[in-house]
């Protein structure tokens, strides 16, 4: 019996790492996948077509744990690229989303400091680099931009993005 409830302990602690594991797929380096991109609708919008941009947006990002620029006006239905330049010595992100979304994903990434993951709506960005994300925003309303890096969203490294009605 008590080899039974070990091995269902070892298995249990196999099919959450596992979990955890395949929803995480590349965080740090700015690797990322080959794969074409899957354009799920989110709260903050889908994944953009390049072609389809509007606008450049240049952000950047440093050591003093802040965006520059910290606020963004966007109109439902635009289609932006954000370039985000990391001017730091640290790796940093920007992952867009809702307050509550970031904030429960910044709270995994403080337990979890070395979970991997690549989405459309994030880009992780080495010291020096620059990163980019092509992204519609067919919805509107007050989202934010953050770095969810363990303790940098925290310190205050979030951004606000509103996107207007029209």
């Amino acid at each position: 019996m008590k080899l039974f409830k070990k091995a269902s302990v070892l298995f249990a602690c196999a099919v959450v790492a596992g979990t955890v594991t395949s929803a995480a797929i590349a965080h740090g380096d700015n690797k990322h996948s080959s794969a074409p991109v899957v354009k799920e609708q989110k709260e903050w919008g889908v994944a953009g077509d390049a072609a389809a941009v509007k606008r450049t947006i240049d952000v950047s990002m440093g050591d003093d744990m802040r965006f520059k620029p910290g606020k963004l006006e966007i109109k439902k239905g635009e289609t932006i690229r954000f370039r985000v330049k990391n001017t730091g010595a640290l790796l940093h992100e920007f992952v867009i989303g809702t307050k509550a979304e970031n904030a429960k994903h910044a709270e995994l990434m403080v337990k979890f400091p070395g979970m991997e993951h690549d989405e459309p709506y994030m880009t992780h960005v080495d010291p020096g680099k620059s990163g980019e994300i092509v992204w519609t925003f067919n919805r509107a309303g007050t989202f934010e931009f953050a770095c969810l890096i363990a303790g940098h969203f925290q310190a205050g490294m979030v951004g606000t993005i509103t996107v207007a009605a029209n």
